[in-house]
């Protein structure tokens, strides 16, 4: 096991190379010009200062000098200067990653295990009314896109109900420490994590009810069955552990889409994490910020990927061989 995450580490470590060079490359080929923009947010700037700007961002350099320096100062762990707030990269993405990894983390296990829920009961009658309604919403889920969902909860939920806090990650004025300022930020989560959970809730409803109903047709199921074990044992301990695994696959692959949603979701609903960060680095062409926040991306989307690996070994004794 310690040579095989050794091993996964360095692959890792190789790609992430690989997609710091990729983002570079892409953001410095797109349209748009950082020091242009500073000029039209300052009503204008003279030739002089625009040339002073582009030696200080180190624009007037060769790409591939560029792109040197920059995988340079990544490897010492320096991810540069913003252009736009003048602040250190690395600390603008810290003070708003922990935002991000909240709504995130909660979305994901959200539709994890309410998604898993209801396609395991969903397998148990696939022609009752339960399996429908999972299709149904699995078709909802597909078709519905996440910015368009957000809407239609502020809506419902800021004039016709208006239960929870519609924007920003807590109330004003609302004191940070103890348990009020922990049930304020829970209640302004519910709406941002069921807009960005509920797209994957319908898709792994769908995928363990599918998974569920195969694993429960196999030889091993009707031999538990027949040694005489309870149906809840035969569901969650030998059916489920197995079906799970799909969905498990899933989770991982879709994890890059899960914070791609989250820029959508922070926008919609004002919330103040990466994808906010990085919506308003985009319309300013703040290089090294959105750079920045790629990396970040890249790196969590990696990491999830190894911890998959991880499961997978845990959970299916099967794959340690």
């Amino acid at each position: 096991m310690f040579r095989y995450i050794i091993k996964r580490l360095v692959y890792a470590v190789i790609l992430l190379l690989a997609v710091i060079t990729l983002n570079f490359l892409l953001i410095h080929i797109s349209p748009g010009d950082p020091v242009e923009t500073i000029a039209g947010s300052m009503g204008g700037m003279t030739e002089e200062l625009r040339a002073q700007l582009r030696t200080e961002f180190g624009l007037d350099k060769p790409f591939l000098v560029q792109l040197g320096i920059y995988l340079g100062n990544v490897v010492q762990g320096d991810l540069g200067q913003s252009y736009f707030f003048n602040a250190p990269v690395t600390s603008l993405i810290l003070e708003r990653l922990p935002a991000t990894l909240l709504l995130v983390i909660v979305s994901v296990l959200l539709a994890f295990l309410v998604g898993t829920f209801m396609g395991s009961l969903a397998a148990r009658r696939p022609n009752g009314l339960l399996s429908q309604l999972v299709t149904i919403l699995s078709i909802v889920g597909y078709s519905a896109p996440v910015f368009w969902t957000g809407i239609v909860l502020i809506i419902l939920f800021a004039s016709v109900f208006p239960i929870f806090p519609v924007s920003d990650m807590r109330t004003a004025g609302m004191d940070d420490g103890g348990w009020a300022g922990i049930l304020d930020v829970a209640e302004h989560l519910v709406l941002p994590a069921f807009t960005l959970a509920f797209v994957y809730i319908a898709q792994y409803s769908r995928l363990a009810r599918a998974s569920m109903m195969e694993a429960l047709s196999a030889d091993y199921i009707r031999t538990a069955r027949a040694k005489g074990l309870s149906e809840t044992i035969v569901l969650y301990k030998h059916a489920l552990r197995n079906a799970v695994l799909p969905v498990i696959t899933m989770l991982g692959m879709q994890f890059g889409n899960v914070l791609a949603g989250a820029i959508l979701v922070e926008t919609v609903f004002n919330w103040p994490g990466l994808g906010r960060l990085a919506f308003d680095s985009v319309l300013r062409r703040d290089y090294p910020t959105m750079l920045g926040i790629l990396f970040f991306a890249s790196m969590l989307v990696i990491i999830m990927n190894q911890l998959t690996d991880l499961a997978y070994r845990i959970i299916d004794p099967r794959i340690k061989a």
